[in-house]
């Protein structure tokens, strides 16, 4: 057990790092934060940082060094990073987790072997795969890089064998995962916590809205039948423990038919457990730090119901936007990231409203999302 005082290490600096780095400089560590970003948002609270390349050996070293145990805040960490350190110092999760995030086709091929419900898919590394693609995936599909797609990159749409060829061509062929589109009803996921001893906290599930490949809004807990709830945390459960986890696991899946499939892994705090950090006993954060120390996990239990708002840079476009039109929501809570410039498409910061009615965090959300210029005027989360 770590207890606080230890200094633990970070593998990137985003946002998730951040708020990793809160969590845990509250409750009395100290971090120091790996990433080359001169202004890395974890940093800002950090207690050290190394301004370096993940893989850089003086870096990793030092981590080893002066670190008590070392996590990630981001699937793209080298796994060959996380493998050097676990040699010397307390790696949570494992490399050999992490590279199985960080592979689409071993991802899906860890699903259908070990027989959990995945949707067709077929992995594209060479003409002779394209031609035989047809046999398991039917057009209309996605293909995907295999690796380091996220937030909606890496990925097209093809309606036939002739795009496949073509984007396959126009990415270097570089190896890919073809996946059938499925009838969505709906997306949801599973944030949990598991411990060395192999003990499962799980979040509530959460429903999920994307727009562009990208998180939109999440709403908790999600509006799904319970027995329907109950089957998506146990397919989280078993993917946690045929991996062997140990850390802070988010399973995204697909609603078609009234029945689950799953989509992908993240060895990482996720952007839909944000509202945990408003909406529950314990945050997935907390939860990150816990697990990592080999500290009790916390109660998993939602308090208020919740819908997180995520704030991309497109509200930028006409100067800094009108936070006083969210904070004079008394259930609403600001999270910015201090990203230092505001980009389409990016992941600046994001607000959670919790509300006693889940109906009344919905209709709070909307009129967020207008005062700020997100979405459609008419749009609704029926």
């Amino acid at each position: 057990m770590i207890l606080p005082g230890a200094t633990l290490g970070l593998l990137g600096g985003g946002q998730l790092g951040r708020m990793f780095t809160v969590a845990a400089r509250t409750l009395g560590y100290r971090v120091t934060v790996l990433d080359p970003d001169p202004f890395s948002p974890a940093a800002e609270f950090a207690t050290g940082h190394l301004e370096a390349d993940y893989t850089d050996p003086p870096s990793l070293a030092r981590l080893a060094a002066e670190c008590a145990a070392v996590t990630t805040e981001f699937e793209n960490a080298p796994a060959s990073a996380l493998e050097q350190l676990a040699a010397s110092v307390v790696v949570r999760p494992s490399g050999s987790s992490v590279a199985v995030a960080q592979d689409r086709r071993r991802e899906k091929s860890f699903f259908s072997k070990g027989g959990l419900p995945v949707g067709p898919f077929a992995v594209i590394e060479s003409q002779a795969d394209i031609d035989a693609a047809p046999e398991t995936v039917k057009f209309p599909a996605l293909l995907k890089t295999a690796r380091l797609g996220y937030d909606g990159k890496g990925q097209a749409r093809v309606d036939s064998k002739a795009d496949v060829a073509r984007v396959f061509r126009d990415w270097k062929n570089v190896p890919c995962v073809l996946e059938q589109l499925l009838a969505l009803e709906l997306e949801v996921s599973v944030v949990l916590a598991r411990g060395e001893d192999g003990r499962i906290a799980a979040f509530p599930v959460a429903e999920n809205r994307h727009s562009q490949g990208i998180l939109d809004v999440t709403i908790a807990p999600a509006r799904v039948p319970p027995a329907l709830a109950r089957e998506a945390t146990r397919l989280a459960a078993v993917v946690a423990q045929s991996l062997d986890y140990v850390g802070v696991l988010a399973v995204e899946m697909f609603v078609v038919g009234g029945k689950l499939f799953l989509n992908e892994i993240a060895p990482r705090p996720h952007n839909s457990g944000h509202y945990t950090i408003d909406a529950c006993r314990t945050s997935q954060f907390e939860q990150q730090v816990r697990v990592l120390c080999g500290l009790p996990l916390g109660d998993p239990s939602q308090h208020t119901p919740s819908v997180m708002v995520n704030l991309l840079g497109d509200i930028w476009r006409d100067g800094a936007p009108k936070w006083e039109s969210v904070l004079a929501h008394p259930g609403a809570h600001l999270h910015l990231y201090g990203k230092r410039e505001a980009r389409p498409g990016r992941k600046m910061g994001h607000v959670t409203i919790c509300e006693p009615e889940l109906e009344r965090a919905l209709e709070v959300a909307l009129d967020i999302r207008r005062a700020l210029g997100i979405g459609q005027s008419q749009e609704t989360f029926s």
